[in-house]
């Protein structure tokens, strides 16, 4: 494997040259919850100014680790952490993390919607005063900081009506801004760890998030970033510290290390990548046709989907294709256009989410927390909530029968852990996923759409959610993926349609799909006419 290293590096910073301190050095932290060890006396550092990386499967440790860094979980004894050379008092207390000049950014960032960009940036300020809010000193230091990062935001706007791009640069402003002031008054620079921060972003989001990680960085401040997408950890980091079943697997230096290597240490193997099998489209039954798309930014002349059949919709930001699904299914308003479903037209000017329920169609959004599932929900809840009927007796719903029944489904969807009685937000995001998918697909659908359906799930898991996506195909459903991965695309569709400005401007069929293909057309290469 490639500059692999299982020891603490405190000997180097990210560069190679020597370093005096290390921003965090870990050594033999454990946890044990009931009989189970979810960390085994972990070991690793961070340089000073660097990024780390923090990768491993669902159930590898690294929830774990942070909640013992923030002061959520106490560790066992034994173990210590120091933050550039000062020991940590562990366990924590609550909040003390502060003290150590450390911040953290959740994947769900801790805004308040119904605040503002004012109110949610200067919120230690503003709760922190005893006399009355000077709120044009705050206005004035809010502008400020957003200014120092180059971002351009309406102070006055609610944070429910921004982007979920703009939600994530705005809650790690604030959280380098509370590193700047505690700098000020110590002297110290400090720890920005960033959990889970891009699985909801589109790709120019993406890299928004990493021009302002790099300003964090270039100010002296180190940056831990937790992440399943191996490709983002390449791009952003320095070095990256992989967890496998409570153990660090070793430390990469990302430049020298390859895709490849990366999953090897996180799963202890090599994975063979797995690619659907081509159909024959001739022999197959058109089961979807789309005719007289005509929207602002999107026009779809004509679509026929085969039964069996995994279409990919890709393109750059701004192409259009991800809208498709969304249009199909009602969630999205239309003035126009025909989708035409086991010989019944329905025109997409008046269609509705419950009305595409009814005429078995599934859409399965990209937004998991916020359009997909109900995090608040138990799994029973989420998984049974579209066959209410089912379980209707005459003294109200039968519990028990949907509890049992989420259960199997559970286990046939290799959902962990297995327990009906847990909020959906409790798991991992690839287990979430399994949940939300079971909740389509035991109503087998006749159309099944999906929007980057392995988004923020790891690399395990994928193929777990490949496998159940063409089982799903070969059961007779006429599959839709709209995706802005194109590894993702080459390995699950038997056809991938290209978008530019709007229009499906290439196809690729069977062998002529692979990543490097996909992305030739995305960017322009070649283009064809095509409906």
């Amino acid at each position: 494997m490639t500059a692999m290293s299982n020891a603490p590096d405190t000997a180097r910073d990210h560069g190679g040259s020597s370093a005096a301190v290390p921003a965090l050095l870990v050594s033999r932290i454990a946890k044990t919850f009931g009989g189970a060890q979810a960390l085994k006396g972990i070991d690793f550092s961070v340089a000073a100014g660097e990024v780390h990386g923090l990768l491993g499967q669902n159930g590898s440790g690294k929830s774990t680790f942070v909640k013992i860094l923030s002061g959520f979980h106490a560790p066992d004894p034994g173990g210590s952490i120091s933050v550039f050379g000062r020991p940590l008092d562990l366990p924590m207390r609550a909040g003390a993390f502060r003290d150590y000049q450390m911040a953290f950014v959740h994947q769900h960032l801790g805004l308040v919607p119904s605040l503002s960009v004012l109110e949610n940036l200067r919120v230690a300020s503003i709760t922190e005063r005893k006399t009355r809010i000077d709120w044009r000193a705050e206005r004035r230091a809010a502008a400020a900081a957003l200014e120092r990062f180059g971002i351009d935001m309406d102070l006055s706007q609610r944070v429910s009506e921004l982007s979920q791009t703009d939600r994530a640069l705005l809650a790690i402003v604030r959280a380098a801004e509370d590193l700047r002031a505690a700098h000020a008054v110590s002297g110290r620079k400090g720890i920005l760890v960033l959990d889970e921060p891009t699985p909801f972003l589109p790709r120019e989001g993406v890299t928004r998030l990493f021009d302002l990680v790099r300003q964090v960085s270039g100010h002296g401040d180190s940056v831990i970033f937790i992440s399943h997408d191996i490709d983002e950890v390449r791009e952003i980091t320095d070095r990256a510290t992989i967890l496998r079943d409570g153990s660090v697997s070793g430390t990469l230096e990302t430049r020298s290390a390859s895709h490849d290597d990366f999953i090897e240490s996180i799963i202890g193997r090599r994975v063979a990548r797995t690619v659907t099998q081509p159909i024959d489209l001739a022999s197959r039954q058109i089961r979807a046709h789309v005719h007289g798309i005509a929207e602002p930014g999107l026009e779809v002349p004509e679509l026929r989907i085969a039964e069996g059949e995994i279409v990919g919709m890709t393109g750059l930001i701004g192409s259009g294709y991800a809208r498709v699904p969304y249009l199909l299914f009602g969630a999205e308003k239309a003035s126009s256009g025909t989708l035409t479903l086991g010989g019944r037209d329905i025109q997409l000017a008046t269609a509705t989410p419950r009305q595409s329920v009814a005429l078995e169609m599934a859409l399965l959004p990209a937004d998991r927390p916020k359009a997909s599932g109900s995090m608040s929900l138990t799994l029973t809840d989420n998984m049974q909530l579209l066959e209410l009927r089912r379980f209707m007796g005459r003294f109200g719903l039968d519990r028990k029968a949907m509890v049992e029944r989420t259960k199997e489904l559970a286990a046939q969807y290799e959902v962990r852990p297995n327990n009906p009685s847990l909020k959906l937000g409790a798991l991992s995001g690839g287990n979430a996923q399994k949940v939300l998918l079971a909740k389509w697909l035991i109503r087998s659908p006749r159309l099944l759409m999906l929007d980057e359906p392995t988004q923020g799930v790891d690399v395990g898991t994928r193929q777990q959610v490949f496998d159940v996506i063409r089982k799903a195909a070969a059961g007779g459903a006429s599959v839709i993926c709209a995706s802005s991965d194109f590894e993702q695309l080459a390995d699950l569709c038997t056809r991938v349609l290209v978008f530019s400005r709007g229009r499906i401007v290439h196809e690729l069929i069977g062998s002529d799909i692979s990543k490097d293909s996909i992305a030739e057309a995305c960017y322009g290469h070649s283009s064809i006419d095509a409906a």
